[in-house]
């Protein structure tokens, strides 16, 4: 955790006069950590020099956002700054924390070199890789160990296993029997891959890595560090009071606007579960109920636009499309997803008899808005600069810089001063016209020279009138945190493009999908001759939707496997290349086989034994882990059924709004309705049986109904809708009977 989440925290906690447990707060860390990666705080000129490069690493991105940057050094100059601060930031191991070792130093310095070879080389170094080199060799294997040793060190040792295994299935291919054999790749061919090209440890999800993830993470800080955390949570703590379920209303409206400055499931909990839930159990939460609404809270930041997670990104990627399309596929998902935790918490109220917590407001929700609602223009500002046909990365470097202006109406949001503000705009500008004179004509150009000048102004009057206080210490530390942020999402990134490769040189996708397609093929088989003897006629139809519904059952029970061992990212890259082809294979489009897979992999962070939400939030809470992650489960369930409408039937593609904006415009709005509706019934009946209550507490048949009529409205077919809503119907007449029976009775 930051010291700026630590300072959110505290000042939140002594607004509405909450203690905050300092000893849950550091427990709650490790998780965090776990997720992102042990950082070492580091202090005095070593410190300064670290936050100097995390300074550099984003503006160059910021730079490569409106010039023009070749591909290929993107990415290798993207790596490098990852693996150069990822030695100095990672610790080895934690008894080496906040101290950089020698064998550091010598990784970070390979790093440079390893990364300053391959650039150097040019084009004439792509050209051969199919025959490299023997420094070419040296330097790829070198690469590769840095690569796995700087996931280690962010992520764990699970993601560094994967990839060894993958590249082992790749020199082994010729000794390994059906289906799995293939032609074999030796150390050569394997290093020209993966090194040498742009379909290796510098493919995809390191392109994705270099030009939006970390734009994302710098856009985050920004709103970080201008108070837009501290702001969402007092807007959703005076918003949503007034009622019994005010309390966990709050935590769902809260959840899902911090998704933006956060981008992490675990810190949206920590950050969120420290301060409110002293609220929560006040409100009549046990300690594992209150863990899990939280946990359920963090894991919405994930998926809810425009900002996402980092998976997201790659989804745009690996399709081909615009990100605005993927923005477009989650709405519903996301407001169903919302739904579902709104009903669990309405039900909660009724179910536990929650009370009405009053806390004590500063700010009324009006003066709050008028005080710092600039703080939402930002998040708007990336939809609207897409609508008007910006590329994903100019618009979220737009809305950067929409949020770094905002800051600036008011004194304790500003990243800069007034007086920093005009000295740094006057070279800026300055510097502009000096270039459009010397060249006859602007162009954006200019600013490569211009914003580095502005910086460097106020450097100088820092240094020459310290008393000014002209250094923008806010900016810099927002610089900074969105770099360090993405070191362990883009070292993931950086291993994850190793068993792409993989698969590309392999074609394992194509093979494990056929397997997964066998086992489908096998129980349906069983299936349908079962059904014969209750005299179901076997038709091509029915043989296809069955043999869809098990590839689909298959498919999320291997995303959540991986999920269990690598973070989201990892998991959907894993499966979308090995998983996604099952069910394309099978008719579903492409785009809905993708976000199936994605939101199965964001169930990792409530899945033991990589649980880092839920444990996070029993940390908080005091409560039993795993009763935690249960109670998880038990929020998120409802929605996470969703995902099985849009991959099982051409009705369910309506949830994601047909997938593109060019799609919709010939859509028929009334079907999309009719499946959105079902889905909310749907949602509605599982959470009934979840709870365990609908308007009153339900008989174990009650619940039974409600959980088969949920999941038969979630399948998108008319006559399982029909059946869904009778079974509705027949448990609240016989709620509304009891319920006037003991009235009568009385």
């Amino acid at each position: 955790m930051s010291s700026k989440d630590e300072e959110l925290i505290h000042d939140i906690a002594a607004e509405h006069h909450i203690a905050v447990d300092e000893a849950a707060l550091k427990k709650a860390e490790q998780y965090i950590e776990a997720e992102e990666g042990a950082i070492n705080r580091l202090t005095g000129l070593l410190g300064r020099f670290v936050v100097v490069v995390a300074v550099v690493m984003s503006f160059f991105h910021l730079y490569a956002a409106y010039a023009i940057v070749p591909t290929q050094q993107l990415r290798m100059v993207h790596v490098g700054f990852v693996l150069f601060l990822s030695y100095l930031l990672f610790p080895f191991s934690r008894g080496y924390r906040h101290r950089v070792m020698w064998w550091d130093w010598m990784a970070a310095a390979v790093s440079l070199v390893v990364i300053g070879y391959g650039i150097a080389g040019g084009d004439d170094f792509t050209d051969r890789s199919t025959i490299p080199t023997n420094l070419d060799m040296v330097f790829g294997v070198i690469l590769t160990l840095l690569v796995l040793e700087a996931a280690r060190r962010g992520t764990g040792w699970i993601m560094p296993f994967v990839c060894v295994l993958f590249v082992a299935y790749a020199m082994l291919g010729p000794y390994l029997g059906e289906p799995w054999t293939h032609r074999g790749y030796d150390i050569s061919r394997l290093v020209g891959h993966m090194y040498m090209t742009l379909e290796g440890i510098f493919g995809v999800p390191v392109d994705v890595s270099s030009s939006l993830i970390i734009l994302f993470t710098i856009y985050g800080a920004f709103l970080q560090f201008s108070g837009a955390g501290k702001f969402f949570i007092d807007f959703s703590f005076a918003a949503m009071g007034g009622k019994h379920s005010g309390a966990g209303r709050t935590i769902v409206l809260s959840s899902f606007l911090l998704g933006g400055p956060s981008g992490s499931g675990v810190a949206t909990t920590v950050t969120l579960g420290t301060v409110a839930y002293p609220m929560l159990a006040k409100a009549g939460y046990g300690k594992d109920a209150a863990g899990g609404l939280l946990a359920a809270g963090g894991l919405g930041a994930i998926i809810s636009p425009p900002v996402l997670g980092a998976a997201a990104f790659l989804i745009a990627e690996f399709l081909k499309i615009s990100y605005l399309d993927v923005i477009l596929m989650a709405t519903i998902p996301t407001c169903l997803y919302y739904f579902a935790l709104l009903l669990m918490v309405e039900l909660d109220a009724r179910k536990f008899g929650m009370k009405q917590v009053v806390l004590d407001k500063t700010e009324t929700m009006w003066n709050l808005t008028k005080n710092f609602g600039f703080h939402f223009l930002s998040l708007v500002a990336i939809i609207v600069f897409m609508l008007l046909g910006f590329s994903p990365v100019a618009a979220v470097f737009w809305a950067t810089a929409v949020a770094f202006v905002m800051s600036a109406l008011h004194p304790d949001c500003a990243l800069m001063s007034w007086r920093q503000m005009v000295l740094f705009c006057s070279v800026v500008v300055a510097a502009c016209l000096i270039y459009s004179v010397v060249n006859g004509r602007f162009h954006p150009d200019a600013l490569t020279w211009a914003l580095p000048a502005g910086a460097l102004a106020l450097v100088a009057a820092a240094i020459i009138r310290p008393g000014w206080r002209l250094w923008p210490e806010k900016l810099v530390k927002a610089l900074e945190t969105g770099s360090v942020s993405v070191l362990n999402v883009a070292a993931t990134c950086a291993a994850a493009g190793i068993i792409v490769g993989v698969v590309t040189l392999t074609g394992l996708g194509l093979k494990f999908s056929s397997i997964v397609l066998q086992y489908a093929d096998s129980l349906t088989r069983g299936t349908l001759d079962a059904l014969a003897a209750f005299g179901v006629a076997q038709t091509p139809a029915l043989l296809h939707d069955v043999k869809l519904l098990y590839t689909a059952m298959f498919t999320s029970l291997i995303v959540w496997i991986v999920g269990l061992a690598v973070p989201v990212t990892a998991s959907y890259i894993i499966c979308a290349v090995i998983a996604a082809p099952a069910l394309i294979l099978l008719g579903v489009p492409d785009f809905a086989a993708h976000m199936f897979i994605f939101y199965y992999a964001v169930l990792s962070e409530v899945s033991p034994p990589t649980a880092l939400s839920p444990f996070a939030a029993a940390a908080i809470t005091g409560g039993d882990p795993y009763k935690t992650t249960l109670q998880s489960w038990k929020y998120t369930m409802p929605a996470f059924l969703v995902p099985f409408m849009f991959v099982l039937d051409p009705a369910g593609l309506g949830l994601l709004l047909m997938g593109s904006f060019k799609n919709l415009a010939t859509a028929s709005w009334l079907d999309i309705a009719t499946v959105s509706v079902t889905a909310m019934i749907g949602i509605a009946a599982l959470a009934g049986g979840m709870q365990g209550w609908l308007f009153k507490r339900t008989t174990s048949f009650e619940r039974w109904l409600l959980i088969i009529a949920g999941l038969a409205l979630v399948y998108p077919r008319a006559m399982f809708d029909y059946i869904g809503i009778a079974l509705m119907v027949v448990v609240i007449v016989m709620q509304k009977l009891r319920k006037e029976g003991a009235h009568a009775a009385a």
